[in-house]
């Protein structure tokens, strides 16, 4: 019977050991870096990952002027210049005219709008007709808006912004699979 009770004692000892051994393990795991492969650079960030620190860049931005030409935190920035630099700061090339931007990547449903994404809206009083932004999630965007205003944060669905909201555009560096 000693011996029974013996058996059972070290197979229950034994076998909380390996789980708490498979517990740790899996611990272990959970803290590992991991790496998103088939998607965004080559070091391995998913777009969506990407998208978000290019939608970060932005927003670091919120504040400073509006310049005609500008793509830099020095000078001031116009809505273009706001993406361009954005988008360098991660190491992603997009144009730098907001037609050209307008067309860059894939459309995107606007239901299927991710960080990172190239919003943009018909302007008929600027250059182009066109104006683009950074849409950085929550139904809000990044933009440089014009001569009387600074970088700002905007709401798509504030009446202006919904109203002239034409697409959006992911560029190619954020896509899935590439």
């Amino acid at each position: 019977m000693c011996f029974a009770r013996f058996l059972c004692g070290r197979t229950m000892r034994r076998l909380a050991a390996a789980a708490l051994m498979a517990a740790f393990a899996a611990g272990l795991a959970a803290c590992a870096p991991t790496r998103i492969t088939g998607m965004g650079t080559d070091a391995g960030e998913s777009g969506s990952v990407l998208g978000a620190r290019v939608a970060r860049t932005a927003v670091t931005q919120i504040g400073k002027p509006y310049r005609s030409g500008g793509a830099s935190p020095a000078k001031g920035f116009d809505c273009s210049g706001l993406i361009y630099w954005a988008f360098a700061q991660n190491g992603i090339s997009v144009p730098r005219i907001t037609t050209d931007q307008a067309h860059t990547g894939t459309d995107v449903p606007r239901h299927r709008l991710q960080p990172g994404d190239i919003v943009v809206f018909r302007a008929p009083s600027g250059p182009n007709g066109l104006h683009t932004g950074i849409y950085t999630g929550q139904g809000k965007f990044v933009h440089s808006p014009n001569r009387k205003a600074s970088v700002r944060q905007d709401n798509l669905d504030e009446p202006h912004w919904a109203k002239t909201y034409k697409a959006a555009r992911r560029p190619v560096s954020l896509q899935a699979g590439r």
